[in-house]
This record gives structure tokens, sequence and C-alpha cells, in this order.
């Protein structure tokens, strides 16, 4: 839903009834992963999709009826081989949608989307949970960092479940007392930490960029952050040491770190204390002898094996990368991994 706040924005702004289906199921090969969402305006415009085309043309025809309801609608379907090889799948697979219109006149449940979308648009973490009771006023609440909850009352189990979704980072629907619910997970933007301004610094950067990641770049040494000519940006360009700033970002497990600076003063200053936070990866560039030289220097600062075991180096997958640009693909590679593991 992320990608769809421009719209959400526009169109609630003004004041322009609208439906959002959300796959809260699949099963098989299906199109789309749970959590997609496909918005349909009064007038059937449509941004977002549920299935790649293959099941669209159905929930536009379920939308007009929703749009102006206040309740919500579950909606299954299979889709076949041949739709599914349409859409470049191997195979069918079922998808499970529940669809509800945009709460204009229900001001309980205004305020509880008016939070998310102030949440989305200021990259803080959210979860949204929906009751899926069907044939009653649809209810959703957003639970929000600190466990502050906005909207309606639901039992303790369903707000404990969705902290554990957002641990999990995993979209879920769970039963508690015979009612289903939908609980969507929205972290942040995925955080990246690159220590040292150098040549392959320049091509993470882009690329992290192309994945949506926030980008810090952390270097003291002056001539290098400022000189580095970056094709893409950083989002934050630090000249300071990583033991002066690295406590001012959440080092979750939406955060991924690379040390690059080559200088074992900046490089351990960081890793005494990555390697102690709950950050998801955490890679470092050197040879496998340079590497035996830090584990060395990190053991002898009280760092146990198992804590030290946590850095990948050689840093990145092996692609026998050669030169500036395809190493930082290759540490690319491996971050993504790791993000697509928690999927």
């Amino acid at each position: 839903m992320k990608e769809l706040l421009s719209y959400l924005t526009a169109w609630t702004e003004h004041h322009r009834p609208f439906a959002l289906a959300r796959v809260i199921q699949t099963w098989g090969s299906s199109p789309r992963p749970v959590g997609s969402t496909l918005l349909i305006s009064d007038n059937l415009e449509m941004a977002g999709s549920v299935s790649g085309g293959c099941v669209e043309g159905a929930v536009l025809k379920e939308a007009g009826k929703i749009i102006i309801s206040p309740a919500g609608k579950i909606l299954s379907y299979g889709v076949s081989d041949d739709e599914a090889w349409a859409v470049g799948l191997t195979c069918g697979g079922k998808i499970r949608l529940y669809i509800q219109s945009y709460p204009f006149d229900r001001p309980d449940q205004l305020i509880v989307w008016q939070t998310l979308q102030t949440a989305l648009a200021e990259n803080r973490n959210c979860v949204l949970v929906t009751s899926l009771e069907v044939g009653d006023s649809t209810s959703s609440l957003v639970l929000l960092p600190g466990h502050e909850v906005v909207g309606p009352s639901i039992p303790a189990e369903v707000i404990a479940k969705a902290l554990e979704a957002y641990a999990n980072r995993k979209h879920s629907i769970i039963l508690v007392d015979h009612q289903e619910y939908f609980i969507q997970v929205f972290p942040r933007r995925n955080q990246l930490l690159i220590i040292g301004a150098a040549h392959i610094t320049v091509d993470l950067v882009q690329l992290a960029a192309l994945h949506d990641f926030e980008t810090i770049v952390i270097d003291p040494r002056g001539v290098f952050a400022r000189q580095t000519q970056f094709k893409v940006p950083p989002d934050h360009l630090l000249e300071k040491y990583p033991s002066d700033v690295l406590q001012n970002f959440i080092l979750d497990g939406y955060t991924y770190a690379v040390v690059l600076s080559h200088d074992p003063k900046i490089d351990d200053n960081a890793l005494q204390i990555l390697l102690r936070s709950k950050v998801a990866y955490i890679g470092a560039l050197g040879s496998r002898k340079t590497h035996e030289k830090r584990r060395e220097r990190l053991s002898k600062v009280g760092f146990s094996e198992v804590e030290i075991d946590r850095i990948e180096s050689p840093v990145g997958m092996d692609i026998h990368a050669q030169g500036a640009k395809e190493i930082a693909l290759s540490i690319m590679g491996s971050i993504i991994r790791v993000k697509n593991s928690f999927l």
C-alpha cells in the first residue's frame, strides 16, 4: 500500500469515494503476494493490483456495490493455469481478498486510516489490524510503535499477535474468539548503513536507492566524505565516527550495515556497536587475511566467536566480482537475500 500513498492522499483530500481491495491469503503460485492492494474509485479508476490482471475485472464489478456500503466483503478466486501463464507464472493458484470502502462518513474509522496514511508518509512503523467480520460495518485499528492503539478496542490476544507479526515481518490472518482478523505489517523503509565513503560506496548507494533503502554514509574523514562524487546522493552523509552517530539510528531487523573504510580505527569503531545490536546484516570489506586480523582485534576487546561470526567477510555473494560496480552488486545481493529470507 505504500506505493499507493500518493493516490490515497489525493483521493482522500478531494473526498473522492473509493474502495480498497487487499490480498489477505494466497495458495499455490498466486499472482500477487499477501498485502497487495487495489484502489477503485467511484468512476472506476484503478491504482495498484491484486492479481496482475487475472481477477481485477471481477473485483471492479464488486467495487461499485462496496464503495457505497460500510460493510466489508471477502472475495475468493482461483487463478487458472492459462491465466497464470498470461501474467508470467508457471502454474495457477488461489487468492482471497478483502474489499471495503474508505470510511469518509465514519469518524471512528476515518481517524484510523488517517493515522495509517500519516505513518506511511513519515516512514514510521505501524500495523493495520482489520476485523474480517462479513455483513457488518468493517472495523480496523492501527498499532503504532510503543504499543499505541488508534481505533476500537479489541482483545489483548489480537494486539499480542499483531506485535508478533510485526516482529516476524509477515502479514497474517488470525482467529481469536471465533473472529478472523487480517494483520498487515507496514515497517519503515529498510535502512542501509555504509561505513566509509569509497568507490564501492558510490555504486552501493545507487543500488540501494533503486531498491528503496534509506542510505546513510558515515565517514569521519572529511576529504573522503566531501570529495566522493555520488551518482545518487545518500539520504544522509555524516562526517563523524560511527560511535558518535549510530545511536541516532534504529539498529533493528530492518537495518543492514556494511563497513568499507579499509581503516580499522573506523571499521572496528562501527563493528563494536553493530555486533551487539539487532541489525539484520553486517558485512565487512577485506580479504580473508584482513578478516582474520579483524577477528583477533575484536576478540581482544571481548567479543565472542558467535558475535564475530555475524560478520560476512569476504563481503557479498560469490559472483567472482571484478571492480567496484560488481562488488557493490554482490553486496546488494547478500543484503536482499537476507531481507527476503524473512518473507
